[in-house]
């Protein structure tokens, strides 16, 4: 069927991390799926590919009904990069290599009959903006984590980096950005203050560059750069307003829609984001959680790259065990320190992977033990699950404290010197969530508030609906 002139077609890559991986793929879904009726193409790594369809032919592009998925070369097509000591060698690969391989992935697919009109694109991949610029067409940065961050992070490159780098080793000291709260040092995103022979300092040049290309991009046009951020408008409508050179459209939480539900999800519906790189456990998790008496379940998961210590696991199964609660852990055998591993006194279930939209979304989970990730910390919210959070890098310790500050959906748990939650610490801050004081009823009633706002964001006519429908339309004008 021949493609008709106008038709947009959005080419959205992102980094092969899987929490990078699910906020991209349920906005391919939903530009998919829109009444403009776009072709989407989504693509990351080789690798991730790969693990995406296990029982595709090798490097061959797959096409779901919905999406296309072609993948690009990070120079790392085995997956072997080389853990945290080798992630600064492999970025710079990355760039050169995956700048080539997404530039001949556009020219392809024009070959083809199928131009790209327009690249969306993550915080980690700025280089796909130059890609873009090569072929002269728009690119859009998709932000996957909070308002909040982005802000921190433009003003940071923008009049207010020496400040931070002056207090870098003041965890007390408060910084006022423009617009947003005060915030300590400590709560900055940690590549803020991070030096510079940290074994992820190329993650802070990335983000550099990322903002650089923005700024690019300002110079070259009369209008303002737009930039999809993974919130919603009454969420943070104060750092959404937070940067005046930038338009910040709030387009979230982007999650399935079943998800609001408060019930299990559909048996013929996706139950995830439909990306996993991770195989999902088969221990049969969702029914033993409909074996749990409703808001009894403490979830547990610090997200796909966080690798527990032993001592760490022995922390947490104790502390878990003195909460005398059912609990559901999130532990990869690849991911944590040789040691043995209980599963308490038959109260508790561990997996080695889960859909965990569809875990939070269940009636029996009452609270989440969380890494505070931006993915997470959306779920819990739309979910209307209260956290705990024990947060580490990058924007977690930002989302902790907007959690258990602003939104009063949670605790942030004090860590031990070598980032341990305590077995006394971790009963603690479960009962300030699940226990039967003040407190943690209306922790429980502003995460219900919370779930209802986010669905009525994203319910049709909702304000992340509303700007999403508006940035097609825009696009489709400037085709």
């Amino acid at each position: 069927m021949e493609l008709k002139q106008q038709q947009q077609h959005f080419l959205v890559a992102t980094f092969p991390f899987q929490g990078h991986i699910n906020p991209v793929l349920h906005l391919a879904k939903h530009l998919a799926r829109s009444a403009a009726g776009p072709l989407v193409t989504f693509s990351t790594t080789l690798s991730a590919h790969r693990r995406m369809f296990p029982s595709a032919p090798d490097h061959h592009d797959v096409y779901d009904g919905l999406l296309s998925y072609v993948p690009f070369s990070d120079g790392f097509d085995d997956g072997d990069r080389g853990g945290v000591a080798g992630f600064n060698r492999f970025m710079a690969e990355f760039k050169v290599t995956g700048t080539r391989s997404l530039s001949s992935i556009v020219a392809g697919l024009a070959a083809r009959g199928r131009p790209v009109t327009c690249i969306v694109y993550t915080m980690l991949l700025p280089w796909a903006a130059d890609v873009a610029r090569e072929y002269g067409i728009p690119s859009i940065h998709y932000w996957i984590q909070p308002a909040t961050v982005f802000a921190v992070y433009y003003h940071y490159f923008h009049d207010y980096g020496a400040v931070v780098d002056a207090h870098r080793d003041d965890p007390s000291f408060t910084v006022t950005f423009p617009r947003l709260p005060p915030i300590k040092i400590s709560d900055v995103p940690s590549f803020l203050t991070s030096p510079v022979d940290h074994p992820l300092y190329s993650v802070y040049l990335a983000l550099r560059e990322a903002f650089a290309a923005l700024d690019t991009e300002k110079a070259a046009s009369s209008s303002k750069p737009r930039v999809l951020v993974n919130t919603f408008d009454e969420l943070e409508p104060d750092a959404l307003a937070a940067v005046d050179e930038i338009d910040m459209l709030s387009i979230g939480p982007l999650i399935p829609s079943w998800s609001f539900s408060g019930t299990a999800a559909p048996k013929d519906t996706e139950t995830g984001a439909g990306g996993d790189i991770f195989k999902p456990d088969d221990k049969g998790y969702m029914e033993w959680l409909d074996s749990q008496p409703e808001w009894s379940v403490v979830y547990v998961s610090f997200g796909s790259l966080h690798r527990f210590t032993k001592r760490e696991l022995e922390e947490l199964s104790a502390g878990l065990d003195e909460c005398g609660r059912p609990y559901m852990w999130v532990v990869r055998r690849d991911n944590r320190e040789e040691g043995n591993l209980r599963e308490g006194s038959g109260q508790g279930m561990v997996v080695e992977w889960c859909s965990q939209v569809k875990v939070l979304s269940h009636a029996a989970v009452g609270c989440f033990v969380t890494h505070c990730g931006w993915n997470s910390m959306l779920e819990s919210l739309a979910c209307g699950v209260p956290t705990v959070g024990a947060p580490r890098l990058s924007d977690q310790r930002t989302n902790a404290r907007m959690a258990d500050g602003a939104w009063g959906t949670g605790v942030t748990a004090e860590l031990s010197e070598d980032g341990v939650v305590e077995a006394g610490e971790l009963k603690r801050c479960v009962e300030l969530v699940m226990g039967e004081g003040e407190r943690s009823k209306e922790k429980r009633r502003k995460a219900e508030q919370w779930k209802e706002r986010a669905r009525a964001a994203v319910s049709e006519g909702g304000s992340s609906d509303r700007n999403l429908t508006a940035f097609l339309e825009d696009i489709g004008k400037a085709s």
